[in-house]
């Protein structure tokens, strides 16, 4: 880990040493495993103490010591909160701290400035966002191995729902799957949505059941070694009508564009803009109500790049984004296709592979 903490370093000035607090579940830093690689365990609370020459030191509650000692980095067991601030004010003497300030707890600043009074607390939080924006080998195969798990999930979708199955039915077998097939956890949770439910982008889930000729939108993930994929697929139970078909077919058509236009060296923006602008020229120019992308890592909406058009990031090699399109009509449903993809030299590698196609049950 010691060269991801040297990059984090890069994309700083005038800081002697980074400490990053976790917060309690769920206000967990996911770049304390970042720069650790413990993806086992919570780590509730515990402080990672980074220096510029790659080095890690490590202060975890005695909950967490049988993890953290199989790390290898320096660890020092604290306790209770007191203790630990002992240790680190024992420990630290240096007087300008980088803090992640976009994941720290208020209670938490309050703690780190009482242990260092007279210290300069500078955010360091841009630096985490572009050092994880560009994601190394070991971080590829995370993701790719979560997308796997979540595709192998997404094509037994035909052969799971029936008639008269609820939304939160489908959403446990979907859960149950993706742990069985190797998932930590589900990335988030599952949005399964029927009906003219389907037009509700962040809609979860409930006891509404499955009727005939309705939407089936399933957009979920897994989560391996801390890192996560994230795709949807919407089917038709059913035979799908003329106005479901288009709108599925235009939607199709977007990504099969946003794909066509991902490559390195251009703005994201311009991702976003090729998409909307096909969509704003059919007869759902309304419909479509949220970004073309996000990029993903060990967060699902990890930070930094997107497909937006308030985005101006030059997408490089090894950048992992979504593009997920979608039609949203209310009182209707809506249709949306989303997979994960690795930016290459020459353009982008698909990383969920489940059929695009839309599939009648």
């Amino acid at each position: 880990m010691n060269s991801r903490i040297n990059k984090i370093f890069d994309f700083t000035s005038d800081v002697d040493v980074i400490i990053i607090k976790n917060g309690v579940d769920p206000f967990i830093d996911p770049n304390f495993y970042y720069i650790t690689g413990l993806y086992h365990g919570l780590f509730e609370g515990c402080i990672a103490v980074l220096y510029s020459d790659g080095r890690v030191d490590l202060y975890v509650s005695s909950l967490e010591a049988e993890i953290a000692n199989e790390s290898g980095y320096d660890i020092a067991i604290y306790k209770d909160q007191r203790e630990l601030k002992e240790l680190i004010k024992r420990d630290i003497k240096e007087s300008s701290i980088g803090v992640n300030y976009s994941t720290l707890l208020y209670r938490d600043y309050k703690f780190i400035s009482s242990i260092f009074p007279d210290a300069r607390l500078i955010d360091v939080s841009s630096a985490f966002i572009k050092a994880r924006m560009i994601k190394e080998k070991e971080e590829i195969e995370n993701i790719r191995k979560a997308c796997e798990i979540a595709d192998e999930v997404m094509k037994t979708i035909p052969d799971i729902v029936e008639r008269g199955i609820s939304e939160d039915e489908l959403a446990a077998e979907i859960v149950y799957r993706l742990l069985k097939k190797g998932a930590s956890e589900p990335a988030f949770t599952p949005i399964i949505s029927f009906g003219e439910r389907t037009s509700k982008p962040h809609y979860t889930h409930s006891s509404n059941r499955l009727k005939e000729n309705d939407f089936i939108l399933c957009d979920f993930g897994a989560r391996y070694n801390g890192y996560c994929s994230d795709m949807t697929r919407t089917f038709v139970y059913g035979t799908a009508s003329d106005k479901q078909r288009n709108m599925y077919t235009t939607v199709f058509e977007a990504q099969r564009i946003g794909f066509k236009e991902i490559k390195p060296g251009i703005p994201a923006s311009q991702v976003d803009k090729v998409v909307r602008e096909f969509i704003d020229s059919t007869i759902f120019s309304d419909g479509f109500i949220h970004a073309t992308g996000h990029a993903i890592g060990l967060s699902v909406h990890d930070d930094g790049v997107g497909f937006n058009s308030n985005c101006n990031e030059i997408l490089q090699e090894n950048m992992v984004l979504t593009v997920e399109p979608g039609i949203y009509i209310p009182g209707f449903g809506g249709v949306r296709i989303e997979d994960d993809i690795l930016i290459t030299k020459d353009g982008l590698e698909l990383l969920t592979n489940s059929p695009r196609e839309l599939i009648e049950i």
